[in-house]
């Protein structure tokens, strides 16, 4: 028997700002919502991200980030529109010849724009996206 991720969690000054971003990014929807918690997922279910009130700003770099693909589109617009959406460009040592773009959301939490889109991957594996 195995375990199966029913939800990544994020901690946050303001829940509703941290999950309309993330919600916004990813194209999911905002399934669970208090002052405390948003739970957003994807429209047909499936692990969420949990963006959980807490009282303190981030002050260190994550340990755990996410990686994002572009979906029909390319890295660079894929940065454009993120950037558009609220997130800022992130310096965790990175270095200038990476394929891999930095962002932050709206409250800091880093993660990265990879290179290659959900089609590019799909299609040297063989299979579509």
């Amino acid at each position: 028997m195995t375990s199966a991720i029913g939800a990544i969690a994020i901690d946050a000054h303001d829940p509703s700002l941290v999950a309309r971003f993330w919600a916004a990014a990813l194209g999911w929807e905002v399934v669970e919502s208090s002052p405390e918690l948003v739970g957003i997922a994807p429209p047909g279910g499936g692990a969420g991200i949990d963006v959980i009130a807490v009282p303190e700003p981030k002050t260190v770099k994550n340990r755990l980030h996410l990686d994002l693909r572009a979906d029909g589109s390319t890295q660079a617009a894929e940065v454009e529109r993120l950037l558009a959406l609220g997130a800022r460009r992130a310096d965790v040592g990175q270095g200038p010849d990476v394929s891999w773009v930095v962002l932050a959301d709206p409250e800091g939490n880093e993660f990265c724009v990879l290179s290659r889109s959900v089609q590019d991957v799909a299609a040297e594996e063989g299979g579509t996206a």
